[in-house]
């Protein structure tokens, strides 16, 4: 819903932003432009409240950059023929997204030393206590 959990601009204005330093990171996947706002997480930051972000590897670059103090946490599937089921158990991809996603993920697999933290959501409450373990508030 726009305004809510999302912000949406058609692909001229996202560009413009983007000249603009709007984006703490950004990123074109596959033909939509994602990115998350500097002034929206500044804000936050300075009440004290930690924030989480959802991005790939791209992002996380471009965040470790602008704001080094940051940590990062990589959470991998158990395997990749376990994130092929999951992927296929959902039962709402196609075979070409889903073989798009598959490639896609391999490729951010392959970035995960580049991370301060490594989970395996192989089970989730163990998973969940991991991350807990690295972000104990």
């Amino acid at each position: 819903m726009h305004g809510e959990h999302y912000f949406f601009v058609n692909h001229d204005e996202f560009r413009s932003m983007i000249g603009e330093n709007a984006f703490l990171e950004h990123a074109e996947v596959f033909g939509n432009y994602y990115g998350t706002s500097r002034k929206a997480i500044e804000q936050v930051l300075a009440t004290g409240v930690d924030v989480f972000l959802d991005i790939d590897w791209q992002g996380a670059q471009q965040i470790r950059k602008s704001m080094p103090g940051a940590r990062s946490i990589f959470i991998l599937p158990p395997s990749k023929d376990e994130l092929d089921r999951r992927l296929r158990g959902r039962g709402q991809d196609s075979e070409e997204v889903i073989a798009k996603r598959m490639a896609q993920a391999v490729a951010e697999m392959s970035h995960y030393a580049e991370y301060d933290y490594l989970i395996v959501n192989d089970d989730f409450d163990t998973a969940l206590s991991d991350l807990k373990k690295y972000h104990p508030r």
